[in-house]
């Protein structure tokens, strides 16, 4: 005689309803990867998740007790705060944070995040908010005075960052002399400033943004040397998936009545002590 399994509606109803929400999310995957449209999401959901390098100082880092914290931090509250979201900082590894972007972990990069030709093919960018260029920091007493002082020296910068483009796209300036034609790669400065301290690299290709805030909260900070790179300035925006107009337009206003009613120039005082990095103050 065959034995007859009776299922439970309970566990037939819970299969049931898990392939249906697993197909709704396929769904709306699909629907966010040819046609985005991040901010209805985000406004009925009244969150966001930023990606971040958390070792990025001033802009977002993570504080001894745990805390992320930054420039960055501040001013993307500020922002969604308008619109009654919350902001949620997820740290993520900086080389891949147009994949993470594409994949659906994060809605944002928001993290010092330099506006250039090559990224611009890849995600849509708020209007830049900060001024930045990259600068070459060594110890005093190698004596790197100029670019041509590397020769033959190891020189190193974030993987991914925007100085890592520059050196790329134009050799002449600083990879023909560096030894082995090579920078080497770091996933966060704070790796990079233990190599430099340590004499492992003797110059480090760096924001000068993150530079001057990190010599400057240094106790040795006069036995660094800065020299200024003939690289071009660069601009900070946010970055987006390719088609989110409409929470572009929100980030834009959002920054700019943050520039109008005076919150701007306290985050820039908090941070930098100054107004001068930021282009929407001189609109």
């Amino acid at each position: 005689m065959q034995k007859v399994v009776k299922k439970c509606p309970l566990v037939i109803v819970t299969l049931l309803l898990m392939f249906v929400l697993s197909g709704c999310r396929f769904e709306s995957r699909q629907k966010m990867e040819t046609n985005p449209d991040t901010w209805s999401i985000v406004s009925k959901q009244k969150k966001i998740v930023i990606g971040l390098d958390d070792g990025f100082v001033p802009m977002g880092f993570e504080t001894k007790s745990g805390k992320i914290v930054g420039y960055d931090v501040d001013l993307a509250k500020a922002v969604f705060k308008q619109y009654g979201i919350k902001v949620n900082f997820q740290p993520i590894d900086w080389s891949m944070n147009v994949t993470e972007l594409r994949n659906g972990t994060i809605d944002l990069i928001w993290n010092g995040f330099s506006m250039n030709p090559q990224r611009a093919k890849k995600v849509t960018f708020s209007e830049p908010y900060l001024v930045n260029k990259q600068v070459l920091i060594s110890k005093e007493k190698n004596h790197i005075n100029s670019f041509a002082d590397m020769k033959n020296r190891v020189a190193g910068v974030q993987a991914g960052s925007a100085g890592a483009m520059d050196i790329d796209s134009q050799p002449k300036l600083l990879k023909d002399r560096i030894k082995n034609h090579t920078p080497i790669l770091y996933d966060s400065f704070t790796e990079a400033f233990i190599d430099l301290n340590s004499d492992r690299i003797q110059g480090l290709l760096i924001d000068s943004i993150y530079a001057g805030y990190y010599i400057g909260h240094q106790k040795d900070r006069a036995t660094y040397q800065s020299v200024p790179s003939q690289f071009p300035k660069e601009y900070y925006g946010v970055g987006m998936r390719k088609g989110d107009t409409k929470l572009k337009q929100k980030i834009d206003a959002g920054l700019n009545r943050l520039a109008k009613d005076g919150q701007l120039a306290k985050i820039n005082k908090k941070w930098f002590g100054t107004n001068a990095y930021s282009p929407l103050m001189k609109k």
